[in-house]
């Protein structure tokens, strides 16, 4: 489905030989970043092609790996990123790329065969500014696992397109992303007082300047999520507060999905609050009856976290299941209490922690 209806500026279309320029941010990647780097040079474009390692300061080895990689390949380019935040180490590779089209990617992740190549005949068959598709998340262990059934659902992260949409159209962002060097140029790059949501806000001005944003189903990304509960706490945390700094900045044009995670922790709180007031007797008789209908969202919640977890969305086996009945709702409480601190005060800095850990190795 096209939309024809509306009037887009048509974005630069280079010619099929022009180049492109891979740029990947990395911190503490080092048993994951050689499988994204193979999955990059193994794509088959008919011009030349670099990719850009952003290497920010490591402590894990991973630039010992990444320079192991380059010496093995023209290809790779590695440039510096001291301020180890994404969209600074993205603006940096952008900036030091040679070719006209930029192909975001990141070291915890692998290009499927042929994205490169679809992503470009999108581009040129619409004339649009960028391109994304679907994030396929992965796992190895019981807990990685129930983290990607999670991400791969509708339930889990709210059901924006690149998690598991069919059909091809326009969208407000786009996952990781293949854009015109001229747009980006253009536009402004990423910007990098924001620490996560730095892609749709990218993706508000490019729209904002008349271009297309576009969702392709056929370009596929296998993603692979944080390793450990306390990690995943951390970076779903920080993205909520991002998320509600998003909301102080740009109010109405963030989708209502966003609002459902705070919506949640403001029921569990209601509820907590109401129960400890019913237990010592300060809210008793009709008040209290009144006051109990708080408790219907969050038993509501419960009833389809369950629902989910022992369906085909829980996995297979008791074990499977036990993680996704932990994981989702360990997702969305994060994610909204951070929210919430983000709309309330800012997102003042925040950091995504779980980048500066060990990885566990793909094996």
């Amino acid at each position: 489905m096209h939309d024809d209806a509306h009037r887009w500026r048509p974005a630069p279309v280079p010619g099929a030989d022009a180049g492109v320029s891979f740029v990947m941010p990395v911190l503490n990647e080092r048993d994951y970043l050689e499988h994204a780097v193979r999955s990059v040079l193994a794509q088959e474009i008919s011009g030349p092609s670099e990719i850009l390692l952003a290497l920010a300061p490591s402590t894990d080895g991973t630039e010992a790996v990444a320079q192991r990689l380059a010496d093995t390949d023209p290809r790779i380019r590695l440039v510096r990123n001291p301020a180890a935040h994404i969209p600074v180490g993205l603006n940096i590779a952008i900036r030091a790329a040679r070719f006209p089209t930029i192909v975001r990617v990141d070291a915890h992740s692998e290009l499927q065969p042929g994205y490169t190549a679809e992503a470009l005949a999108t581009l040129a068959r619409l004339e649009a500014a960028n391109v994304g598709g679907v994030m396929r998340a992965d796992g190895r262990t019981p807990f990685q696992r129930a983290v990607a059934r999670a991400y791969n659902s509708r339930i889990g992260l709210g059901g924006g397109a690149y998690h598991g949409g069919t059909a091809e159209g326009p969208a407000e962002s786009a996952y990781l992303g293949v854009m015109r060097r001229a747009v980006l140029d253009e536009v402004g790059l990423f910007d990098e007082g924001i620490r996560r949501g730095e892609d749709w806000e990218l993706n508000l001005r490019i729209r904002q300047a008349g271009y297309r944003v576009w969702f392709d189903p056929r370009l596929e990304v296998t993603y692979w999520p944080r390793e450990s509960w306390a990690r995943l706490v951390r970076q779903f945390r920080a993205t909520g507060s991002w998320r509600g700094e998003l909301v102080r900045r740009f109010g109405r044009r963030n989708g209502m999905r966003f609002f459902a995670p705070p919506a949640l922790v403001l029921s569990v709180a209601a509820a907590l609050v109401v129960g400890v007031l019913q237990l010592t007797r300060v809210l008793s008789g009709w008040p209290s009856v009144l006051a109990s209908i708080v408790y219907l969202p969050v038993a509501a919640y419960a009833l389809l976290i369950a629902a989910v977890s022992a369906g085909r969305g829980g996995g297979r086996g008791t074990r499977d299941r036990l993680w996704t009945l932990a994981v989702l709702p360990s997702m969305h409480l994060a994610w909204g209490t951070g929210f919430l601190q983000g709309v309330l005060r800012g997102a003042r800095g925040t950091v995504d922690t779980s980048r500066l850990a060990r990885n566990t190795p793909l094996p």
